[in-house]
């Protein structure tokens, strides 16, 4: 598996990918990145400054992804940790640590000072993940995310 910036051509894979993996949670569409703009447009939607996305690649199929990104009405040097999501076949197989490093990397050079996540309790592996990769739980949420409907906030001093 390769993991790479996202080009244009990976749109529609990673919008399947983050949409299937919520549905197959339960978790709901309205209040997360099921139904944010930036889902369907993610190419565009992570070219500023100090914001990239990165795909994790498996024999030229998109599998997964994870993006760093201000976070929206923070004033604070705080990124956003956003739209970490894997289909099955990239799941355990420590992946995700491998993309949540590069990822906080690309954070440090952007200069940011702590990485905000935020997530559904429904997410377990995925909480588990972020703690294992040092994040810790917050009492209420940070930001303008728009996600409503995620109710695990964790931030992580970079």
């Amino acid at each position: 598996m390769i993991i790479r910036k996202i080009e244009p051509k990976d749109n529609q894979e990673i919008e399947q990918i983050i949409k299937e993996t919520i549905l197959e949670f339960g978790l709901p569409t309205h209040g997360t990145a099921y139904e944010d703009i930036e889902t369907t447009k993610m190419h565009a939607s992570y070219q500023q400054d100090n914001e990239v996305y990165f795909v994790l690649e498996n024999e030229n199929k998109i599998v997964g992804g994870a993006g760093i990104k201000a976070l929206k009405n923070n004033i604070e040097a705080v990124c956003e940790l956003q739209k970490m999501y894997f289909s099955p076949i990239a799941r355990g197989k420590g992946v995700g640590s491998v993309l949540i490093k590069k990822c906080l990397q690309e954070a440090k050079n952007f200069r940011f000072t702590a990485c905000y996540i935020e997530t559904d309790p429904r997410m377990e592996a995925a909480i588990h993940l972020y703690k294992k990769n040092g994040f810790t739980s917050l009492e209420s949420s940070l930001g303008d995310t728009g996600h409503s409907s995620c109710s695990v906030w964790m931030l992580k001093t970079l």
